[in-house]
């Protein structure tokens, strides 16, 4: 059951209808927290038990921090970087592909101490899948055990902690909702309160640019895996990488739209995450704008207690790196996400103090369009070229593929792409970037109808070949 199945979409109906009946309205929040387990079971059946067990643990040593914050608080943290760093990096240890253990280097894994022990209980633990969404249901356990476990606070019920953690719009992908944001919104909700319009808005712009935008760039952008990207021209090569950078935005600010449409319709406002990131004049900007609720997070949670700006120019820049870093390892276990974040720490280290400088230039209304222009154009470049090692986490695929990109390789038959196509799907992100805010606020009651009917229709009719939300697999 994912999100644009029918299955789905008769899913929410019945939840819907069920939480808001009169005689079972005390018992919303429960309703929630099952239906959000059931769609999790739907996803990946052998791993809910992980999940039920994450938030007992989380939950468990939330109490433990109540007469004990440091004990609870650390304790916490740890048990849920444990269940990430298992399930997530393990992977750097093993090949996930590979159906036998004895692929396994045991010795790397310190398992010598478990040789007596059935190998085949091992061999099951090792070559469980990697749990949907646990990147982020893990920096919601954390981001609560932080903001609940001091001294003086009270633990909310557990039904109230469960719902926080696993709210099913939000559970795979998020947005990454605070605790102070959400836990507030548990109240008893009714039907005429329910902002419809609203969430049927974002419902629409959602499913619109995951299944017209998306999918059908996914069509075209596929290509660039290993090894289907030797049969692509350097042109062609060119081409895909920037298509991909507007496929992984219409699909993870589809994913966040739809998020934020279901959870209105169950009375609850999540936060956006995405603000029109390709038209960031800085590489600080774009991460204001792209994913903010996981920016936010780093920079609560990571930045500032590490130090943030408060320490001088070689601290700050040491803590950008380190947090970019992590950020690139958040992704996946794998070099390519690694360096990925690192680049991307390299260009918050490297125009820090060139800005200010490049601002000085820029006097007068006419240079300052031209110099602001330029810097759209470099940011969204440079973001888009990086976006490659986030396509191709396998370092030495990305170097391969960024190769062919200059030098032009001898290709008996090459892959034609249908470059009017690409134009057509990647249109509505440039048109989203570039039309200006206040002509869509003046023209808002004139064009919303047609636009709005033109998505649906869209999403509909030419909608492309199904394929799994990028983001579903942190």
């Amino acid at each position: 059951m994912t999100l644009t199945s029918w299955p789905f979409v008769a899913f929410v109906a019945v939840t819907f209808a069920l939480y808001y009946l009169p005689i079972l309205r005390q018992w919303q929040v429960q309703i929630l927290v099952l239906a959000s387990l059931g769609f999790y079971g739907a996803l990946q059946p052998q791993l809910l038990a992980l999940l039920v067990v994450a938030v007992l643990g989380t939950y468990f040593f939330l109490r433990v921090a109540t007469p004990r914050p440091n004990l609870g608080l650390t304790a916490g943290i740890v048990f849920n970087l444990g269940l990430l760093a298992f399930f997530k990096y393990k992977f750097l240890f093993i090949d996930a592909a590979t159906p036998s253990s004895q692929a396994l280097s045991y010795q790397a894994l310190s398992f010598q101490a478990l040789s007596y022990q059935d190998p085949g209980a091992i061999d099951w633990l090792l070559r469980l899948p990697l749990p949907i969404g646990i990147s982020f249901f893990v920096l919601h356990n954390i981001s609560l055990l932080i903001d609940l476990g001091k001294p003086g606070r009270a633990v909310p019920a557990a039904k109230d902690v469960f719902l926080h953690i696993l709210f099913f719009p939000q559970l795979v992908a998020g947005p990454i909702t605070r605790t102070e944001n959400f836990l507030p919104q548990i109240k008893p909700k009714w039907l005429a309160d329910v902002a419809i319009v609203e969430a049927a808005k974002w419902l629409v712009v959602g499913y619109f640019f995951k299944l017209f935008v998306a999918n059908n760039l996914n069509q075209i952008t596929s290509n660039m895996e290993y090894p289907l990207y030797e049969a692509l021209t350097a042109k062609n090569r060119w081409l895909c990488v920037f298509l991909y950078s507007y496929q992984i935005y219409a699909d993870f600010f589809g994913y966040s739209a739809i998020a934020i449409g279901l959870a209105l319709l169950f009375g609850y406002r999540l936060p956006k995450n995405f603000n029109l990131p390709y038209i960031s004049t800085s590489f600080a900007q774009f991460w204001r704008r792209w994913h903010i609720s996981f920016s936010t997070w780093l920079r609560t949670y990571l930045y500032i207690p590490l130090g943030g700006n408060r320490e001088g120019n070689t601290r700050l820049y040491f803590n950008l790196m380190i947090v970019m870093g992590l950020g690139g390892l958040w992704n996946g276990a794998a070099i390519g996400y690694l360096a990925w974040g690192l680049l991307h720490g390299l260009f918050l280290v490297a125009e820090r103090p060139l800005l200010p400088r490049i601002d000085t230039l820029a006097t007068g209304k006419r240079w300052h369009v031209l110099v602001q222009s330029l810097r759209v154009g470099l940011v969204f470049f440079l973001v888009s070229m990086a976006w490659i090692l986030f396509k191709l986490p396998n370092f030495q695929h990305a170097a391969d593929y960024l190769h062919g990109m200059f030098v032009e390789a001898d290709i008996s038959r090459p892959y034609h792409l249908y470059n009017s196509l690409a134009l057509l799907y990647s249109l509505p992100v440039v048109l989203q970037h570039a039309v200006p805010r206040h002509f869509l606020e003046r023209q808002r009651a004139r064009l919303e109808p047609y636009l709005y009917g033109l998505m649906a229709t869209l999403m509909l009719v030419e909608a492309g070949p199904a394929s799994p939300f990028i983001y579903f697999q942190f």
